[in-house]
């Protein structure tokens, strides 16, 4: 796997193309301690300065987390393509009924009683450090690739990974 570092307007890009794609993340918070608090979390948007925005409870467990303290690790895996992205960062959790709008889908009645619901809170979640694995060519051809690398003894070309600095 090459490695291609991304800065600036590439690497927000990136975070958006990969987080809005595979859209499911797990968030940890509580990092201080073990086991941290992890939670599968829907992604909203992701703004153009690369910040990633969710909708949650305000008496949720990982909210009063990150009222304590708010770095928090985000996980996204999109086991069917082979892509992968880890983002640390600081979270902000907002009342902003505007932003909550902006942010609620139809979706979310699933978990709240409509966009006025006084129990949602947005969460942004500026990225400090942030890295990603994305392969060409999806699973089944880079699982074949490994396979002949190994009977080879090359090095398959799987696809690109590096650091994103927003």
């Amino acid at each position: 796997m090459s490695t291609k570092n991304l800065y600036s307007t590439e690497a927000k890009k990136k975070i958006k193309e990969m987080a809005e794609s595979i859209d499911f993340t797990m968030m940890a918070t509580n990092l201080k301690n073990q086991p941290f608090h992890v939670i599968p979390m829907s992604t909203k948007e992701v703004d153009d300065e690369g910040n990633i925005w969710f909708l949650s409870n305000k008496t949720s467990e990982h909210n009063q987390n990150l009222e304590k303290e708010n770095k928090t690790q985000l996980i996204y895996a999109d086991k069917g393509n082979f892509e992968f992205l880890s983002i640390y960062g600081r979270a902000h959790i907002s009342t902003d009924r505007n932003r909550i709008k902006e942010l609620y889908g139809s979706g979310d009645d699933a978990w709240f009683d409509g966009e006025d619901d006084p129990m949602i809170t947005a969460i942004k979640v500026v990225p400090e450090d942030a890295h990603y694995w994305d392969t060409k060519n999806g699973k089944v051809l880079s699982l074949l690739k490994m396979a002949k690398g190994a009977v080879t003894g090359n090095e398959p070309d799987l696809g690109v990974q590096g650091d994103l600095k927003v």
